[in-house]
């Protein structure tokens, strides 16, 4: 599959209904999720895949819809009925499993790719608990960033090591009422993670 069928596909599914501004469930534009599953692909990392808050399961789908075992964990039951109603929309074999990163017992993962809240909202406990998580149950880690989080991801993740960092625009969609613009692009940086 190519990088753009694959955008194509991503782009049919369900966002979130209801996001929750304190959990910032804001969905992970479909070229994202094509850009850093293609960079998984390219470096062998689509074993058994686990994406840590998972919402509407893009990633997690996408990782199996690329041949990867796929694993999706996510706390609010109306995200994660909207992710099994994706996967069953494109055929796409996901483990959901309903849980709290602060209490995940996963083994047998290889790679963890994840676009965590970022913690930009006081209420978010913010990316953190899903670093944590992630460097514990798997080798390496793709994660979605802030721009200008290097220093911070760097030291919070080791002894685990920062490989490679993308820079990518994200295009956010309007989704709460404090929004000003329907679409605002912020950019965003992708870590690849090796522990």
């Amino acid at each position: 599959m190519k990088k753009k069928q694959l955008e194509i596909m991503l782009e049919k599914l369900e966002g979130f209904s209801n996001p929750s501004f304190q959990r910032e469930q804001y969905a992970t534009p479909a070229r994202v999720a094509a850009e850093m599953l293609f960079l998984a692909y390219l470096r062998q990392d689509l074993g058994t895949v686990c994406d840590l808050g998972c919402g509407t399961g893009l990633l997690a789908i996408g990782a199996a819809l690329m041949g990867a075992k796929s694993i999706g964990v996510e706390i609010d039951p109306e995200a994660l009925a909207i992710a099994k109603c994706n996967a069953e929309k494109l055929g796409a074999d996901v483990d959901f499993i309903r849980g709290d990163v602060h209490s995940l017992v996963l083994k047998g993962i290889d790679t963890v790719i994840m676009n965590p809240p970022f913690g930009a909202q006081k209420a978010s406990a913010g990316d953190r608990a899903f670093l944590l998580k992630a460097t514990e149950i798997a080798g390496t880690v793709y994660s979605l960033h802030h721009q200008g989080s290097e220093g911070f991801i760097r030291r919070f993740v080791e002894p685990c090591i920062v490989e490679e960092i993308y820079r990518i625009p994200f295009p956010l969609k309007r989704c709460f009422e404090f929004h000003s613009m329907d679409v605002k692009t912020i950019e965003v940086e992708l870590y690849r993670i090796t522990c």
